[in-house]
């Protein structure tokens, strides 16, 4: 579980720093905005491949730390994963989702720990869903004293139907047979 943590801590780290925006602004002052932003790219690729492959190697380990395959909790995940694909759509995507969300990034990366946390209770999996929930968790507070002015609401349009019907697309194929390709576990049991 050591690869894991390593790159649980390289990649949240990494994308901690413009919670520090003076941090940031002295990395970006020493090595110039596209070095940084290659820095950070090779960095935070780096931490992923360790989580990737830290919890392909321990995901097994441990006996699990709450109840798990429990038929009500695998519901209770699958809605509170419902909106993860069309949320992060919409980070992309300009519109009324965005703007009212603030951060759909950030707001999918919570719903799709805490639901994984719902049903998934291996000694790893709360690692890495409880460490990527309170770095999200944080860095949204962070957010808010960082651009605490509110853009303007547009109203529903195009971009929104598109975040969510791609959004919807992806999340059944995630069920259909992408989770068991991707992760080696069918969701739907």
């Amino acid at each position: 579980m050591t690869i894991l943590v390593l790159g649980l801590a390289l990649f949240l780290l990494v994308h901690s720093v413009p919670m520090m925006p003076s941090l940031r602004s002295a990395l970006i002052a020493r090595l110039g905005e596209n070095r940084w932003r290659g820095v950070h790219s090779l960095l935070a690729a780096l931490g992923l491949g360790l989580i990737v492959w830290g919890f392909g190697r321990a995901r097994w380990e441990g006996a699990p730390m709450w109840f798990e395959n429990e038929k009500g909790m695998r519901h209770a995940t699958l809605l509170v994963l419902l909106p993860v694909f069309p949320l992060f759509f919409a980070a992309y995507l300009p519109g009324w989702i965005r703007a009212r969300v603030v951060h759909p990034m950030l707001t999918a990366t919570i719903l799709w720990a805490v639901g994984h946390l719902l049903y998934v209770g291996s000694a790893p999996a709360v690692t890495l869903f409880a460490g990527f929930a309170v770095w999200a968790l944080a860095d949204r507070m962070s957010l808010a004293r960082r651009r605490p002015e509110r853009p303007e609401i547009p109203p529903f349009g195009r971009n929104d139907a598109l975040a969510v019907a791609a959004g919807l697309a992806v999340y059944g194929l995630m069920l259909w047979k992408g989770h068991l390709w991707l992760i080696g576990v069918s969701p739907l049991g």
